[in-house]
């Protein structure tokens, strides 16, 4: 004590220049203690109290609490900080006219991908709609891959070809862009499952936007009368385009719409209760007994897609109330840093880390050749070989139909069928004006060669 009161009398009559330069030590030595943290300083997990789900036909739902280990907790937020930044990038080189067509970004529903991805396995499979940029990197495929198949390029996921809407890689079925046509065929890879006695499940997903239609209703009745190890999820974030569920759904409660199958509520912006409750979710496929609904309440901070501002039918002051209560990476954020399972500054370096991956993966995306065109055919078959095309073109009157040779037989029949449906479109067309004009001057041959026949109509 007599020494504390001795030192503070000094630095009072040596004035305030000794006072700042004992700060300064003071923030000196601070830094050199966080920068000499390691390993050990950390707790090794922690246990977490998460949101009750609400329930449908189930007794039990999912546990109330999460343990996070360390290793998990760092895994989470970097993959959740890369879709967060690769989404942002993905705007960016949008309104730059880099990447065209169909654009719908993903960030505010980071916790939603990446749950479901840590609670299933690799041989697991999933199918979801064109929301799909996050899937896709969480399923193990490369930003750079991603940001090329966004613009376009050969060094994408899908060769370039398909774009923002389609995109695959192994036991990721994308990637579609008919609004719920994927649900049938999340239900039909459950019951390739079945059928080869694997021990698979598949999330079949979809938005609330597409939970009204009548094939998702089709679709339930016959996973659960077959039995069939699927997980339908609802990505309900609220809006579907610019329609607010409550404009648009006679009954919000999405997870019961299966009626005869068990459903629960999940709290979308949470990536431990996402994963928890898709623990529970497979496990009970796995059991076999059948398929199980999950809605995930969520949102989105961009608009549908790029050409919605997304502010026309809701308020900015709603999209930042969710910034700020609930986002997804700020909740994990906050809960390892209060738990000491990360320091900020570990966190920051990650941010670093995640930004420098991004850029790399834009500069690749934006100098990475375009596919050729001989490879407009390629992977249409998986088991024939590359097929070349020669175009050529014939006229009818003010229009010029381009038509193709293919050397594959089997294009070349497939291209025939589509071929003649037109033709007959055609006639039809122009038998019905020849009927109504009564004109010999516009009466005519049409002639049409195919290979070695030649069709002749007068």
């Amino acid at each position: 004590m007599r020494k504390m009161l001795l030192a503070a009398l000094s630095r009072v009559l040596q004035g305030p220049a000794a006072t700042t330069a004992a700060a300064a030590a003071g923030r000196t030595a601070s830094r050199v203690i966080v920068a000499s943290r390691n390993y050990t300083d950390f707790a090794n997990e922690a246990t977490f109290e998460i949101k009750k789900c609400d329930l449908h036909r189930l007794e039990e739902g999912p546990s109330t609490t999460a343990v996070l280990t360390r290793e998990e907790g760092l895994h989470y937020y970097k993959t959740m900080q890369t879709i967060r930044r690769m989404e942002l990038k993905s705007d960016q080189l949008y309104k730059q006219k880099i990447i065209r067509g169909f654009c719908h970004l993903y960030d505010g529903q980071e916790a939603c991908c990446v749950g479901l991805e840590v609670a299933i396995k690799p041989t697991d499979h999933v199918i979801t709609a064109y929301r799909v940029h996050g899937f896709t990197y969480a399923r193990g495929v490369p930003v750079r891959t991603i940001l090329a198949e966004l613009t376009g390029r050969k060094g994408g996921c899908a060769k370039g070809k398909g774009g923002s809407m389609h995109m695959y890689t192994k036991n990721f079925y994308g990637g579609n862009g008919i609004v719920g046509a994927q649900v049938p065929l999340g239900a039909g890879i459950a019951l390739a499952c079945k059928y080869f006695g694997k021990n698979e499940i598949c999330l079949t997903l979809y938005g609330d936007g597409a939970a009204n239609q009548g094939q998702i209703f089709e679709t339930y009745n016959m996973a659960a009368l077959w039995k069939l190890p699927c997980v339908f999820i609802c990505e309900n974030n609220r809006y579907g385009m610019g329609t607010s569920v409550e404009r648009a759904a006679a009954s919000t409660d999405y997870y019961k719409r299966g009626d005869f199958i068990p459903g629960l509520r999940v709290d979308g912006m949470d990536v431990l209760s996402v994963r928890e409750a898709t623990k529970f979710a497979t496990e009970y496929c796995r059991a076999g007994k059948g398929p199980i609904l999950m809605e995930l309440q969520t949102y989105r901070y961009h608009g549908h897609s790029m050409s919605d501002p997304g502010i026309s039918y809701r308020t900015r002051e709603e999209i930042q109330e969710v910034r700020s209560k609930s986002d997804p990476i700020t909740l994990l954020k906050d809960r390892m840093v209060n738990s000491n399972l990360a320091s900020i500054e570990e966190l920051k370096e990650i941010d670093v880390a995640v930004r420098k991956e991004i850029e790399e993966a834009a500069q690749f995306a934006t100098t990475d050749p375009e596919p050729p065109l001989e490879e407009l055919g390629h992977h249409i078959y998986f088991n024939e070989p590359p097929f070349e095309t020669v175009f050529s073109c014939f006229d009818l009157p003010g229009i010029r139909i381009v038509t193709a040779a293919w050397t594959a037989r089997r294009m070349m029949l497939s291209i025939a069928n589509i071929q003649w449906g037109l033709i007959k479109w055609f006639l039809n067309t122009l038998f019905t004006y020849k009927e109504i004009s009564k004109s010999k001057e516009q009466q005519m041959t049409f002639a049409y060669t195919l290979g070695e026949k030649n069709l002749v109509f007068q």
